[in-house]
């Protein structure tokens, strides 16, 4: 049974950079993934990075200011967070996934492991 465990995350203020990373204990995860949610809103999808890498997709929010990336021999995902927001502020979930074919990459049916979640904070 894989885990995944997210560090990382913090308090910044508005206008900075923060990265966040997930480790997962082996086998090494397919499908990497990132959602986050705020208060009182619902999970949102933020990133999602296929088993190759060459597949790569954005959160309409985060478009051009996150960036995802995977270390497969360290068997870690990256999420690189640029020009931050108070919006940005949210719980930050890290998911796992089998190979996704047919699927879709910015659903939480496609995951199906999940980490206990980072905070990340945005103050103004």
């Amino acid at each position: 049974q894989v885990q995944v465990v997210e560090s990382g995350g913090g308090l910044v203020q508005v206008g900075a950079s923060l990265s966040v990373s997930c480790k997962a204990s082996p086998p090494t995860v397919a499908t990497w993934s990132w959602f986050r949610q705020a208060p009182g809103k619902e999970r949102e999808f933020v990133a999602a990075i296929s088993w190759s890498g060459g597949i790569i997709f954005y959160g309409d929010s985060v478009k051009g200011r996150f960036a995802i990336s995977r270390d497969d021999p360290k068997n870690t995902v990256y999420l690189q967070m640029n020009s931050l927001m108070p919006e940005d502020t949210a719980i930050y979930y890290c998911a796992a996934g089998p190979i996704i074919t047919r699927g879709d990459y910015h659903s939480q049916n496609a995951y199906n492991v999940w980490g206990q979640g980072i905070q990340v904070t945005v103050s103004s």
